[in-house]
């Protein structure tokens, strides 16, 4: 492979974002795996996979043609394939739509019709609701865009039970109360950059101190979706333990930001709170799953 080349196919990938990529890929492994409570079904898994992988790299690479204008103006999106001019829209949104077709084509035949639906909802949300819409008009971007990122768990998990029950609808609520204060808090750290871009997050437009607020109750409703989701019997005692205590942790946090001096030292670690409480809450949910 070429010098040239090389660089192309880096920034093919970079196009997937693969941070936002591979958290959400794990989503949909944990969920999988919590459906089919040790008993594997290793060939859907891999279908399973492959499928919500393309599917997530189609939205955020289509997202990153949509939004090319834009991250001319940030700092950390400005050295980005497509402001800088390295790879043509034309090529990207192609990009996309391959992808896309191909995510999608794997989810319906090869998984289940059930989770073909569900993904091709949350593509639609991320990128004609979220990217289109509401990341340019409107405070509640954050909030209903977090339907698509709530998708990941929920497609791993009826890709095992064929239907949507409590369980896929306790993964879409983790999933979705998590989004809103993990992303506020990076959203707080570079409002300048955001309000300079045009996006009318709700730092940007209804000021810090009433995003704190707002973040509050996202991170107390986790704390009953993690309680109902050992009720139900779908995990065990450790993974109630540890989602309860991880709450706690996130939430006295989240509180002491209504009245912190140091707001950006304060949203940092609220950010790595949030992103490690995910991470754990996902490992023992996977480890912890109530077997048949």
């Amino acid at each position: 492979m070429t010098r040239e080349a090389r660089f192309v196919l880096k920034d093919l990938i970079a196009l997937t974002k693969p941070r936002l990529l591979r958290l959400n890929v794990f989503a949909a492994l944990a969920g999988f795996l919590v459906a089919s409570k040790w008993d594997i079904d290793f060939t859907l898994l891999v279908w399973t996979i492959i499928g919500s992988t393309l599917t997530i790299a189609s939205a955020t690479v289509i997202n990153n043609y949509w939004d090319r204008e834009l991250d001319l103006k940030m700092e950390r999106t400005k050295d980005r394939a497509l402001p800088t001019g390295r790879i043509q829209p034309g090529t990207v949104l192609a990009y996309g739509i391959l992808l896309g077709i191909a995510g999608h084509a794997v989810l319906f035949l090869l998984v289940d019709p059930l989770a073909g639906w569900l993904g091709l909802l949350g593509w639609f949300v991320y990128i004609v609701i979220y990217t289109m819409w509401l990341k340019r008009s409107s405070t509640w971007s954050t909030s209903i865009g977090g339907i698509s990122g709530a998708m990941p768990p929920v497609i791993g998990y009826c890709a095992v039970t064929h239907e949507v029950d409590a369980g896929a609808w306790i993964l879409f609520a983790l999933l979705f109360l998590w989004q809103p204060a993990h992303f506020w808090s990076l959203a707080i750290r570079r409002v300048e950059e955001y309000r300079a871009a045009g996006f009318p997050l709700l730092p940007v437009v209804k000021g810090i101190k009433r995003t704190k607020l707002q973040m509050i109750p996202y991170v107390l409703l986790l704390l009953p979706a993690g309680i109902l989701f050992y009720t139900y019997g779908y995990v065990g005692i450790y993974f109630l333990i540890i989602s309860v205590a991880g709450g706690l942790v996130w939430l006295v946090h989240t509180l002491r930001g209504t009245k912190v001096q140091d707001t950006e030292k304060w949203a940092k670690i609220n950010f790595l709170i949030s992103v490690n409480y995910l991470m754990v809450i996902f490992l023992v949910m996977i480890f912890d799953t109530v077997r048949s």
